[in-house]
């Protein structure tokens, strides 16, 4: 408890340093720092191919960046092969730039490329080149001494990588087809959130429960349709998704079989559907907005599925080979109104319940930036894992409200949320809860933004819920 107490008074005081508005005689000193806060605005990057501008290429740039203190899983070594129970780490959570040419209204071109996850262990290229770490070693400890060292993959000089490349054609006004590797997901809202406008610190990541096994970084290459007609928004796809895996196992001590990914060559089809209420949403891209900070009065309740023929294999008690289709749907519902125009305050809320089915007792755990090493002592394991993703349910809600205006006057304002999580899958016995909490300052709207959020996560051992543990996260994001 002690090392808690200290983890969230020191994130406390950096918060303190970092946000301008929290000490008065900085306020009242300051000429420098008013002037800070007299115009954010900008003109977005855009390159016009015409002189009125309907032609154009716009540019997007945005960095992620996290400071971190977290409990890690029981068991967890540190770099150096030691017990460690607590870490403290600064890395990118994401690095992009986007661009697109909309140089007819008939056709657009875009690409994304970027890096993700980078750490002072881990989220480089494999090698490291001439100066970088080694490569994919496994954490060595002597048993005697307790001694050891331990090695991920590099974590120098990342290597960028594209997460959409994709062309599109516009047939009618109600009607888009395009093609490539691209992000017009289905199953949720949130299959297809923008990283830019997060209100919680991320997303939650089961959303996307195929992330980096039969997709490349939640983006598979296939052929699309959306569009917009009355009230009804949609997006489908048949997708080519990535082949990967080696197949699941039968557990004798439970018996019980385990289904695993497998290699495979059957398309997919994927798509959500919603109907807007209130204001409708743009659609020209694929990213769902998180929250408009009462820019917009928007309900929407949608929902979407993703199917993948024997995409996943378990085995039989006599060790044959069973195969099982990946079928996932989700329900989900988005509330953003402005409740008090004058004072400038809003809500904005978001509910969603999944209901995944890759196969019997189908179990990922996914840690994020994940510094821990060894094999843990849960079936969590190292870090900050946890189990994310499997056959079974999970609800999830997040709620957050603007405050008002007049808090911070001109020098940007404040948002706290909170958000929970409900999962039940088939590989454990029991259910688990888990919630994060946080709040938003907004220098200018989501353009420049310092999120702070504490989550916690459940941990498990011998298939049940023994306890939990807690990650504290201070994250700077511009984009542009």
């Amino acid at each position: 408890m002690k090392s808690t107490l200290e983890w969230l008074g020191g994130f406390i005081l950096c918060l303190t340093l970092v946000l301008p508005g929290f000490g008065q005689d900085t306020l009242s000193t300051s000429i420098a720092a008013d002037e800070m806060f007299v115009d954010h605005s900008y003109k977005p990057l855009t390159l016009k191919l015409t002189d009125d501008g309907s032609k154009y290429v716009r540019f997007l740039i945005w960095n992620q960046l996290w400071m971190r203190a977290t409990e890690n899983n029981p068991g967890t070594l540190g770099v150096d092969g030691q017990p460690n129970n607590n870490s403290f780490d600064i890395g990118i959570r994401r690095a992009r730039f986007l661009a697109y040419a909309q140089i007819s209204p008939r056709f657009l071109i875009l690409s994304h490329w970027g890096i993700n996850n980078q750490t002072f262990t881990n989220g480089g290229v494999p090698g490291g080149g001439a100066t970088g770490n080694p490569g994919n070693l496994p954490v060595t400890v002597n048993p005697e001494t307790g001694s050891g060292a331990a090695n991920a993959m590099s974590a120098k000089k990342p290597q960028m990588f594209f997460h959409d490349i994709w062309t599109e054609f516009m047939l009618t006004e109600e009607l888009y087809i395009g093609a490539g590797l691209h992000y017009w997901n289905g199953i949720s809202r949130m299959s297809s959130h923008s990283t830019l406008s997060f209100m919680a610190i991320d997303a939650p990541i089961f959303n996307w429960p195929l992330i980096e096994l039969t997709d490349q970084f939640a983006r598979q290459f296939g052929i699309y349709a959306k569009g917009q007609i009355s009230n009804w928004d949609y997006r489908i796809a048949l997708n080519k998704p990535f082949s990967i895996g080696a197949g699941g196992s039968f557990d004798v001590n439970r018996q019980r079989p385990i289904a695993a990914n497998v290699v495979n060559d059957q398309w997919a089809t994927q798509g959500y559907i919603a109907y807007q209420f209130l204001e409708k949403e743009n659609n020209k891209l694929p990213f769902f907005t998180g929250s408009y900070l009462g820019t917009k009065k928007v309900f929407n309740i949608g929902g979407g599925w993703h199917h993948h023929p024997k995409a996943t294999m378990s085995k039989n008690a006599a060790g044959g080979a069973e195969y099982h289709d990946i079928k996932l749907f989700g329900l989900d519902a988005f509330l953003d109104i402005p409740l008090n125009p004058e004072k400038g305050t809003a809500l904005t809320t978001y509910a969603v319940y999944y209901n995944y089915d890759f196969g019997p007792n189908y179990m990922r755990n996914v840690g994020i930036m994940n510094v821990g090493f060894g094999a843990g002592t849960t079936q969590n394991g190292p870090g900050n894992a946890q189990p994310t993703i499997g056959t079974g349910s999970i609800f999830y809600s997040q709620t957050g409200l603007l405050l008002p205006k007049n808090i911070l006057e001109d020098h940007g304002r404040l948002q706290p949320f909170g958000a929970i999580t409900y999962k039940n899958f088939d590989y454990f016995d029991n259910s688990s809860w888990q919630y994060d909490l946080g709040f938003n300052y907004y220098m200018n709207s989501h353009q420049a933004k310092i999120t702070f959020q504490y989550g916690s996560r459940p941990l498990f051992e011998n298939f049940k819920r023994s306890g939990n543990a807690g990650e504290f996260i201070i994250q700077t994001h511009i984009f542009l």
